[in-house]
């Protein structure tokens, strides 16, 4: 139950201060005197949208504040607890809109998110204003009203998540065929270029001794001449190095007898002379190796070629080929993975939509159940509302359940996130006359008594604590006001009641008054909300019925209407 509304510099209010009371609370005074703005701030309490443009001329935020008192057992006190809000019977909410954008909110002197708000708001309070009369008109909105009634909303929001999520996976199912095709279109040409370079059975750093071979090759004969002349000249010829060393060395012995100090001499040349005797035997083996071979150099061309092409074609380097080589292979692998994960995921999703189809059947069986109910409690209250005889029915697109709709082989089309069904109210408020769409015949008068009549069978079963009218008498008068103010007062014994109204017949079954007006003070517009007495209620009931001039006879008819 709302206890207590505070609102500070937001739009005309400077500062206002109301405490209601338990069953019907009522709201009236004169056109443009703040009723609606305090409305817009009941609003924002529960979640509704800030702009720094409702702010007070001259004052840099607003703030609203609500007091509720919560009963035992309110599903709020689950909610509270999962936010980790502390919780002592009462729920308090601090909004302020600060002109720099920046918007703060405080439930239980805790900061909170506007999400968290937007949860706990429908719980709290439930606001029916004349925008709601537009939604009523909208066909699209009459699935959720009737999902309310046959309190199927979670169940349909459970099928929305299902709904997603099979999507979601068909996006991903598509994603991946459309990736699998296009590699499958590539697996040929991958194919033939493993194969290409598997079959030139490449080895690292092959490259770099074909080359130092073919050099060798092309340059043989003049390597052999250069290798044979150094090796005769080191150790074949009858002069050689090695000859000449060996006479030097007996020189150097023979003298080493004379001076003992040649020894190191002696030695170092034997040194030497083993050095060159090595040398020489190593260019004899060279010269052994080195051939005039173009058959062979040939075949190192025709390698080290296509070496070449697949440098061109996979890589700067032999390492490079083999990567790319290596990644191929596991590409190819890949592929025949993704095509085992494609036809689970085929599998999974020909499940879920069974699924899907079967939730969606299931749904709309219900929904036509309740629907049968709803019709007739709306029909027996809008009797009680002065629309006697109406006919009001809910029509189902598709009409029938056929077999077609039972069955996998259902188009996607025909579901979507709130399940098959397309519903649509049709009245006859006339007797004789055809259903036909409410949102082409019904008036504004009757659109109000609609509306009561559903906010009367929903709040039956809601567990929202307070309901807010804000001029649910819009078009209409006389004995049909009267008896919207009995129904009103009617749903004060389950819910709290605030109701804005301009009507003497429904102010005067409130229990509780208050008069809303607008005073100009110090140069400036500033709304007060007032508690009325009972002379101060009879003095506005009797405004209500006769405008600004009150006769005795019209303060006569308020305190009657007052007393009965």
């Amino acid at each position: 139950m709302l206890a207590q509304l505070s609102i500070t510099d937001f739009a005309i209010i400077e500062s206002l201060s109301v405490t209601f009371s338990e069953g019907s609370n009522i709201l009236s005074g004169e056109t443009g005197a703040g009723k609606s703005i305090i409305i817009n701030a009941v609003n924002l309490i529960v979640g509704g949208r800030a702009s720094p443009d409702l702010i007070r001329t001259g004052s840099d935020r607003a703030v609203v504040e609500a007091l509720f008192q919560v009963p035992e057992g309110s599903p709020l006190i689950g909610s509270l607890a999962e936010m980790d809000i502390p919780f002592d019977g009462e729920i308090l909410i601090k909004r302020t809109i600060s002109k720099g954008g920046k918007n703060q909110v405080r439930i239980n002197g805790s900061l909170a998110t506007l999400h968290m708000l937007s949860k706990l708001g429908p719980n709290l309070i439930s606001v029916s204003g004349q925008n709601e009369h537009q939604l009523l008109l909208s066909p699209d909105n009459h699935l959720y009203v009737l999902d309310d009634f046959g309190e199927l909303t979670p169940e349909r929001l459970t099928f929305g998540r299902v709904f997603r999520d099979y999507y979601t996976l068909k996006e991903k199912t598509e994603k991946l065929r459309e990736l699998i095709k296009r590699e499958e279109e590539q697996r040929e040409l991958t194919q033939f270029q493993i194969q290409e370079i598997e079959g030139a059975k490449l080895a690292t750093g092959e490259d770099g001794e074909l080359e130092e071979e073919r050099r060798r090759l092309v340059h043989a004969e003049s390597l052999k001449e250069i290798v044979f002349t150094a090796y005769h000249t080191l150790y074949e010829k009858d002069d050689s190095v090695l000859s000449a060393l060996s006479i030097l060395t007996k020189e150097i012995d023979r003298g080493t007898s004379m001076d003992p100090g040649l020894e190191q001499f002696r030695k170092g040349l034997e040194s030497v002379q083993a050095q060159v005797e090595d040398l020489s035997l190593e260019l004899r083996n060279l010269y052994s190796t080195l051939k005039v071979d173009p058959k062979r150099l040939e075949q190192v061309e025709e390698r080290l070629e296509l070496i070449r092409r697949l440098k061109k074609k996979y890589g700067s380097t032999i390492e490079e080929i083999l990567s790319f080589e290596k990644d191929l292979s596991e590409r190819s692998d890949q592929l025949d993975q993704k095509q085992e994960e494609l036809k689970k995921a085929e599998a999974e999703l020909e499940e879920r939509w069974e699924n899907l189809v079967t939730m969606a059947i299931g749904l709309s069986e219900k929904r036509r159940e309740v629907a049968r109910e709803l019709e007739n409690m709306v029909e027996q209250e809008l009797n009680q509302l002065g629309m006697s005889d109406t006919k009001f029915k809910i029509e189902f697109s598709p009409e029938t359940l056929s077999d077609a709709a039972v069955s996998v082989d259902l188009p996607e089309s025909a579901i979507g996130l709130a399940g098959i069904d397309s519903v649509e109210f049709l009245i006859a408020p006339n007797v004789g006359e055809d259903l036909r769409p409410m949102a082409r015949i019904a008036s504004g008068g009757e659109l109000s008594r609609i509306m009561l009549a559903l906010k009367t069978i929903l709040a039956q079963s809601s567990s929202v604590e307070t309901l807010v009218f804000d001029e649910i008498d819009s078009g209409i008068a006389g004995a049909t006001a009267a008896i919207i103010g009995e129904k009103l007062r009617s749903l004060a014994r389950y819910h709290q009641i605030v109701c804005i109204t301009h009507l003497p017949q429904i102010a005067s079954l409130g229990e509780l008054h208050f008069l809303v007006e607008k005073r100009v003070s110090g140069g400036r517009t500033r709304t007060h909300i007032t508690p009325l007495d009972r002379e101060d209620r009879i003095n506005e009931i009797a405004r209500l019925l006769g405008g600004k001039t009150i006769s005795e006879k019209t303060l006569a008819h308020a305190r009657e209407m007052l007393s009965a």
